[in-house]
């Protein structure tokens, strides 16, 4: 599928400065992602023109028909040495997608990333809350007794790898073509996107069964498309922008988290400048206090009475005396 990137910078910006808006908004936010995700870490994709798909293999078969079920089966050694040499990438390092989609997650937003990647680099990059549901190459296990396997030992061994306690072959713990996916991880993928607010797909053509499907489960229709080819759902989604999600993303997350007490800051200064209302007076203090009024009032009543007719006596007094 031919490349659309947003070729107008104004264009471009005006749809970095939405999805930083519609970021900023929420607090729900999923992430649904795929092999593109991981190509700016030096893994190829499978489907796009240079994509391992469209690789030659080395082979008499195509490789979307080496990595199913039944030619595991039927073709373990051919399997092994693909496997190895294409879908296995232990220097690979999380790029700036995957430390982007960090932040997000510590900075309380993102609850989950939804991955259909098998390289477990956001784990890596220190992703929590991520839910694999192809699987991935850093687990491997013995099909007999079940022992458990790192990559470095697939990686060790030459054609079809056995187990050092049984002698059972060691397979990938992913999910090949004609393979149903682990119920819990479709499960939990699902849970997690009825609950988002904000959906944001990226790296991922939607071609992929059930993962194409899950847009089905939002309520809403606040989806975000980043992806360098087009889907089927571009038309549909709130947002799309085509460009490397990488630098989109590393762009719209910030690199600290937003500080709350400037806002509570702000707040507080808001309420010191409104006038602060009068404290009102119980009625007992009320009562109290013209009760001790009154009686002040009543005590210089008796005074100047008294004093009156103190005065008033002694000019009747005077008045005798005269007389006399």
């Amino acid at each position: 599928m031919e490349t659309r990137q947003d070729r107008y910078d104004g264009a471009k910006q005006k749809k970095l400065d939405r999805l930083k808006q519609l970021i900023a908004e929420s607090d729900n936010i999923v992430f649904l992602g795929g092999a593109g995700v991981s190509t700016e870490s030096g893994i190829p994709d499978f489907r796009s023109g240079e994509g391992i798909f469209n690789q030659e293999t080395g082979f008499n078969y195509r490789a979307v028909d080496v990595v199913s079920h039944s030619f595991f089966v039927e073709h373990p050694e051919e399997f092994y040495d693909f496997y190895r040499k294409k879908l296995c990438y232990p220097n690979a390092k999380p790029n700036k997608a995957h430390k982007a989609l960090v932040r997000l997650e510590r900075h309380g937003k993102l609850k989950a990333t939804i991955t259909q990647n098998i390289d477990c680099l956001h784990q890596m990059a220190g992703s929590k809350n991520t839910i694999e549901l192809h699987g991935s190459v850093h687990r491997n296990y013995c099909i007999d007794c079940g022992k458990k396997y790192k990559l470095d030992f697939i990686l060790g061994t030459t054609g079809v790898p056995h187990c050092t306690k049984c002698g059972g072959i060691v397979r990938p713990a992913v999910t090949l073509y004609e393979e149903n996916l682990e119920h819990d991880k479709v499960d939990a993928a699902i849970r997690a996107i009825k609950k988002a607010d904000l959906l944001i797909i990226g790296g991922t053509s939607l071609t992929v069964y059930p993962a194409a499907t899950f847009v089905q489960f939002l309520k809403h229709d606040r989806v975000v498309i980043i992806n360098k080819s087009s889907t089927h759902l571009d038309l549909q989604a709130l947002l799309t922008i085509h460009d490397s999600i990488g630098e989109v993303l590393d762009y719209v997350v910030p690199k600290r988290r937003p500080r709350t007490d400037v806002v509570s800051k702000s707040l507080t200064k808001e309420e010191d400048t409104k006038p602060k209302p009068k404290a009102k007076t119980s009625s007992k203090t009320s009562a109290s206090t013209t009760a001790s009024k009154n009686t002040s009032s009543g005590k210089s009543t008796t005074k100047r009475t008294a004093s009156a007719k103190s005065t008033a006596g002694k000019s009747t007094s005077k008045k005798k005396t005269a007389n006399k």
